[in-house]
């Protein structure tokens, strides 16, 4: 019976997805770069009060300059979800996405947690790794028993459920590698500029970045129950360096897409991997994305042979190597990072498609 509400879950939600995607008129034959900014919180919902801080009110404060810093690129488009203090319903906050065909929503909050914990880390749609990534999704999901009608809107999803989790995770699979580059520059910001506390780029079910149908990323910007991180967070100062931080992140990111190849400083999600058993399983080393399609030649690829070529939506992603056996795919992606590709990741296909690394990863029989 659990596994039949699952199913009846992921087509309901399908669905709503699909039936959201309606690009608004003012974005036809447009060439802006659109970032959809999503506050997270609001209204009658403060978020976390850690301290006395309110997180509704610091992610907006951030949003909000995040957002002016962007629109000085004449070729960039901002859309908010929200530019005051009201409550959106997170199936609302990605309609409003998707229906600005947005090449980026991102989603900025403040952490809370009951021990000393600090410092900044930003999430992908994934398979939560373990219990703390489920019970940080588990906390940002439960603002849907906030809204009205909310077991109809998420067709029964249940966020105490790791079941329901689990099944939020399909829609988002074919932007995982984009979102993460884009997770992974704004860590960079954080830790090398700003010197906070990095904690890392994880994988997590939140159901407001599931509702996207576009690269996504919730940043959680710090903890407003470390004292000193949520006086930092409530300071001018410190909204604005974190503003710039992000924005200049995004930059970076569309910067990399329009004009250079392999630059991202990847996140491998390769955690308790085993071997592929099936034989129409192969492995290739992803080494770069771009919106230029280029050659598949090693004098485009400081000497690497055998490059292949796949272009996703806007995006031509280059690969070095195949192979049945993972091992040699990991032989394939060390050769690739001595050659100077260091966010090479391995990535895997089933009869020409691309899956998941670790539905792949099923046996150690290779």
């Amino acid at each position: 019976m659990k596994t039949h509400r699952v199913l009846l879950f992921v087509s309901f939600i399908f669905v709503l997805t699909l039936s959201s995607f309606i690009p608004v008129n003012q974005n036809k034959g447009s060439k802006k770069f659109v970032v959809v900014l999503d506050a997270g919180h609001g209204g009658h919902d403060p978020g976390n009060i850690g301290n006395g801080f309110k997180e509704k009110d610091i992610a907006l404060k951030i949003v909000l300059e995040v957002g002016e810093q962007l629109e000085k690129n004449p070729n960039i488009e901002v859309v908010y979800t929200r530019k005051k203090d009201k409550f959106i319903d997170l199936f609302v906050r990605g309609q409003i996405a998707n229906k600005a065909n947005a090449d980026l929503f991102v989603s900025v909050h403040c952490n809370s947690h009951h021990s000393q914990a600090h410092g900044t880390e930003t999430f992908v749609l994934g398979t939560h790794r373990n219990q703390t990534n489920f019970e940080v999704a588990k906390k940002e999901n439960s603002v849907i028993f906030l809204e009205d009608d909310y077991e109809k809107n998420y067709g029964g999803f249940d966020p105490n459920s790791p079941e329901s989790v689990m099944s939020i995770l399909l829609s988002q699979e074919e932007y995982l590698d984009q979102s993460i580059m884009l997770a992974s520059l704004i860590q960079n910001k954080f830790t090398n500029i700003l010197k906070r506390n990095n904690r890392g780029v994880k994988q997590a079910g939140f159901i407001v970045l599931h509702q996207t149908v576009m690269p996504s990323v919730l940043v959680e910007t710090g903890f407003l129950t470390y004292k000193s991180e949520g006086s930092y967070l409530n300071s001018k100062r410190g909204q604005t360096q974190m503003s710039t931080a992000i924005a200049d992140a995004v930059l970076e990111y569309k910067s990399s897409l329009d004009e250079n190849v392999g630059d991202f400083e990847l996140v491998k999600n390769t955690e308790n991997i085993q071997e592929a058993a099936s034989e129409d399983v192969v492995f290739k080393v992803q080494i770069a994305a771009s919106s230029k399609s280029l050659d598949p030649k090693p004098y485009n690829f400081k000497g690497l042979n055998s490059i292949s070529k796949l272009k996703e939506g806007s995006l031509y992603k280059y690969f070095y190597g195949v192979s049945s056996s993972y091992c040699q795919a990991q032989a394939f992606e060390a050769e690739a990072r001595k050659k100077g590709y260091a966010s090479s990741f391995i990535v895997a296909f089933k009869n020409g498609e691309k899956i998941a690394l670790a539905d792949a990863l099923k046996s150690t029989s290779n």
